[in-house]
């Protein structure tokens, strides 16, 4: 062959080939240009993150002076302010993730080229070179899958994102979302619980220390592997000063700092579950759908300080109660009168049973107890309550003992034995009101203080026995029928053994209710008529069903604590009406101010006369009556005691001139408390502490006396006014117009007698409301024998008119 033939040739194998060159060119470009038509065909659109990026966050529920009660979260994330991040942070995160961020247009296509010839040395995606911008598009527009499929999507994306938003944009959206470990996404999250402190006061090394976390968070993180941690803190420094954005001075500080953590915590604290439950779903109503996507803030009217000494005054109540009645380990008694014989049947899921203890495991730490023809196990370890000294099995408890437990599961015996908790003491309540701004600032709804536990002090209604009596007591005052020192003839009064008495008493309205005499009660509301107490105590604030029947005499119908408190509230700030306050503000994630669910408005429910005198007769319970041990914290105090038939609920509902609280101790399952408890044994010691706590450092003030107010000086044995020179006479106070005039007669002979004692008098209670009262009959009251009588009064003037027993309260 010639040399021009070979030169031939080449030039045909040179055009052939260069048009198969070209026609592959256009092969491939034309398979990636309907590739990627075929991908963006269905691609989710980046507008959705220049405008409505809403990722979940934490919500958080604080108490009146911002203290962390509680978080709320599907993702625990807090979104921040890209310019609240100082400069350090963010080049933390671009030394560690993509240094060259603000310079390329969304792609690095030299890692890109690196990372394929990899994976596909490797035959499989094993590396990865994803830009700040890819990352975001995968966290927050695709799924996370590794694939060739992904990395196309991807790779279209990011450049779309480029083109709608800003480089800080883009990095804020990165910033917030990352995932940094333990449960946290974003930088505040992550600051919060690897520091304790805000993402703005982090310092450089911590910086970086996050910043490090981002390639492998679990893997890297200071809590599992602190030397791991510190080892990949170190990488992300020097990145920082090859990249030239920290200086050598800096960096050898940052790399010479200790690793200082914060205590690991979940931030949810046993400080106030219940109202962090409460406020969940006041934020539900206010926000609706929103409410789950988080971001707000809700600030309660939670004092930190006595809710921790209203948590701390209920279990060392109860702790109390299990003492004085034997139920602290080792428990080992076959039976209890207390709590009734074993159970025997087929036991059903959450009811309470008494069981007996079958066998012990001290290695598992798990007690075996045979509940009727069924076996459940219960696992001490989860008893912190009543094994707070982590007894083993063996010493907690014995075989054949007889244990009180709950069933929570499961029923079917093919699926093993019952699992079992442990009920062997009663729960509590309180709640404590500000008696000026009706903010609560404690509210303790059980011993346990969990979160999705029942909280009894807003939701369980029990009936109040005798702390309803005030009710009725201020009732029969402001109808001017009966005053402070009117006397009464009652019957005799009940014995605690042995026959009743034979003799009539003669008790003054401020002993009965001092002594909470049942049978004064009952007295005083057949004289006035049910009807119109019913219709006194709801102007008050009682909001619970009430029937006029005669055991609303005895406290037959059941109120919430929290309803309770608030509404002895209104005789504690003089008359006046005003709904209890849990929430002071919602915020949510755009920094706005939610508008709260409307309260009712505040109102004059009684007169400041007719509130002070209630407050005058329960300074008398505090003073000389059934609660004489709260005299002990020195400063004027009024309250009354409550106990229902058997002793089944104990109350004491109290106040001072500042705060209002209420106190409740019972079964949830209406067991009886036990031989000795009342309101004055086991729910009083609970306020007292509480009380006492709250307090500490204020000083000592008294209930200011209306001017409606008159004082006179009285004859004990009458309740007529003295006569002169009386020796025994009593000053007692009056609603102006309603002073006897008559006086006592020297000669008198009538006495005063004593009656029983609360626990005595409120033990008899009756068990069913009964039939209702006729509100249509005018009930006149029995006149006690003429020495004895209540004193005539004259005619009220118009302003205060005198009822009868269907008349509505003089409001």
């Amino acid at each position: 062959m010639d040399r021009d033939e070979a030169f031939r040739i080449a030039r045909k194998v040179l055009k052939y080939g260069a048009a198969l060159a070209g026609a592959s060119i256009v092969l491939v470009l034309g398979t990636i240009f309907f590739s990627v038509r075929h991908y963006e065909a269905n691609l989710p659109s980046v507008e959705q993150l220049k405008t409505g990026y809403r990722p979940p966050q934490v919500t958080r529920v604080l108490a009146r002076d911002g203290t962390l009660l509680g978080s709320v979260f599907t993702e625990r994330r807090t979104v921040v302010p890209f310019a609240d991040l100082p400069p350090h942070v963010k080049l933390s995160f671009l030394a560690a993730e993509d240094a060259s961020f603000y310079e390329h247009q969304g792609l690095n296509y030299f890692g890109m080229l690196r990372a394929l010839l990899a994976n596909l040395r490797a035959h499989g995606t094993r590396q990865g070179a994803s830009t700040i911008t890819q990352q975001v598009v995968k966290n927050l527009l695709l799924s996370p899958e590794r694939t060739y499929e992904r990395k196309i999507k991807e790779t279209i994306l990011a450049k779309r994102l480029e083109q709608e938003l800003s480089k800080d944009e883009i990095f804020s959206l990165y910033l917030n979302h990352i995932y940094l470990g333990h449960g946290r996404y974003g930088v505040e999250e992550a600051s919060r619980y690897y520091f304790g402190k805000k993402a703005r006061e982090l310092d450089l090394a911590e910086a970086a220390l996050l910043a490090g976390l981002v390639a492998a968070p679990e893997r890297f993180s200071p809590r599992t592997d602190p030397e791991r941690a510190l080892g990949r803190r170190r990488y992300v420094l020097e990145q920082l000063l090859q990249k030239g954005f920290v200086t050598r001075e800096l960096y050898d500080q940052a790399s010479d700092a200790p690793l200082r953590l914060a205590p690991a915590s979940d931030e949810e604290s046993e400080l106030g579950p219940e109202i962090v439950a409460y406020a969940r779903r006041v934020l539900d109503s206010v926000a609706g759908e929103a409410a789950a996507r988080g971001g707000y803030t809700i600030t309660t009217t939670l004092d930190p300080r006595l809710q921790a000494a209203a948590r701390k005054a209920v279990r060392d109540g109860l702790g109390g109660y299990a003492s004085r009645q034997k139920l602290e380990p080792p428990l080992t008694q076959a039976t209890r009168r207390l709590w009734g014989a074993p159970f025997s049947g087929t036991p059903r899921a959450n009811k309470i049973y008494v069981g007996r203890v079958r066998e012990l495991d001290d290695e598992r730490g798990i007690i075996e107890v045979e509940v009727g023809d069924a076996v459940g196990r219960v696992l001490l370890s989860h008893e912190g309550r009543y094994n707070p000294k982590h007894l083993a099995p063996s010493a907690f408890t014995h075989v054949g003992a007889a244990l009180r437990v709950s069933v929570l599961g499961p029923l079917d015996a093919s699926h093993g034995p019952l699992s079992l908790k442990l009920e062997l003491g009663p729960e509590a309540a309180l709640v404590a009101i500000d008696v000026r701004s009706r903010d609560v600032l404690a509210l303790v709804g059980s011993e346990e203080a969990i979160a999705g536990g029942l909280d009894r002090a807003t939701q369980a209604h029990r009936q109040p026995g005798s702390s309803f009596k005030p009710f009725l007591y201020g009732y029969a005052l402001a109808s001017r029928r009966f005053t402070p020192s009117s006397v009464l003839t009652l019957p005799p009064a009940p014995a605690k053994n042995g026959p009743a008495g034979s003799e009539e008493r003669h008790l003054s309205v401020r002993a009965a209710i001092a002594q909470s005499d049942n049978a004064a009660a009952e007295f005083l509301l057949r004289a006035v008529g049910a009807p119109n107490v019913v219709e006194w105590a709801h102007a008050l604030g009682i909001e619970s069903r009430l029937e006029p029947t005669p055991s609303l005499a005895l406290g037959a119908y059941e109120v919430t604590p929290i309803e309770i408190a608030n509404a002895f509230a209104s005789f504690a700030s003089g008359g006046e009406f005003a709904p209890a306050r849990l929430i002071q503000k919602i915020v949510g994630p755009d920094g706005k101010e939610l508008p709260l669910p409307s309260l009712p408005p505040a109102r004059r429910a009684v007169s400041p006369e007719e509130a002070y005198l209630v407050t005058s007769l329960l300074r008398g319970v505090v003073e000389s009556g059934t609660a004489k041990r709260a005299a002990s914290l020195g400063r004027p105090l009024a309250g009354k005691t409550g106990t229902t038939n058997r002793a089944k609920d104990t109350w004491f509902v109290g106040y001072s001139t500042e705060i209002v609280a209420s106190a409740w101790v019972g079964y949830d399952d209406a067991l009886p408390l036990g031989w000795g408890e009342s309101g004055a044994t086991t729910a009083l010691p609970v306020w007292i502490s509480f009380m006492k706590a709250a307090h500490e450092g204020r000083p000592v003030t008294d209930f200011p006396r209306p001017s409606g107010i008159v004082t006179a000086s009285i004859d004990p044995a009458s309740g007529l006014l003295a006569y002169p020179g009386q020796k025994d006479a009593i000053d007692e106070e009056f609603l102006d117009g309603s002073v006897p005039s008559d006086a006592a007669k020297p000669d008198a002979s009538a006495t005063q007698t004593t009656a029983v004692d609360d626990e005595a008098n409120e033990g008899a209670r009756a068990a069913s409301p009964g039939p209702a009262m006729d509100p249509g009959k005018d009930i006149t009251p029995p006149q006690p024998a003429a020495s004895v009588a209540p004193p005539a009064t004259p005619a009220p003037p118009a302003s205060a008119k005198a009822t009868d027993s269907t008349d509505p309260p003089p409001f």
